[in-house]
């Protein structure tokens, strides 16, 4: 299934979320793609939510080898807004192939990334993800 058809998200093509420099990075996690004799970063941005005409938005990036992709969480403050972009980031991160590839890592190979998920994909949870959000 679609991110976009499970939250209230929206994936964009923009400039790399570095080289703006109106939108404030307030946290960032460094994920490892680790296949056979090769190793990666996949670095996960998350920046401050940002107040809209009508709605909040809180923009996202996760850099994938050779794709990044780039993305917005939104809702009716702030909060909802971040809660919605942090979700969206679990949601790519478990739907991705890198992740059934078995190959992605946080700290250590089959304990999570991290992050939320919603309901509907909670049986993808593993490790201490699955204990803490499943």
């Amino acid at each position: 299934m679609a991110i976009e058809a499970m939250l209230p998200v929206r994936l964009v093509d923009a400039p790399s979320l570095s080289t703006i420099e109106a939108i404030v990075i307030i946290a960032q996690r460094v994920l490892t793609y680790a296949v056979p004799g090769n190793a990666c970063d996949v670095m996960i941005s998350l920046c401050a939510p940002v107040r809209g005409e009508r709605e909040w938005s809180c923009a996202y990036e996760i850099v994938w080898p050779g794709e990044p992709r780039r993305g917005f969480g939104y809702g009716v403050d702030g909060a909802q807004a971040l809660l919605l972009a942090l979700q969206a980031i679990g949601t790519e991160i478990y739907t991705s192939n890198h992740h059934r590839s078995g190959w992605l890592y946080w700290e250590q190979p089959g304990q999570g990334y991290g992050f939320p998920v919603p309901s509907a994909i909670r049986d993808l949870l593993v490790g201490e993800d699955a204990r803490l959000y499943g």
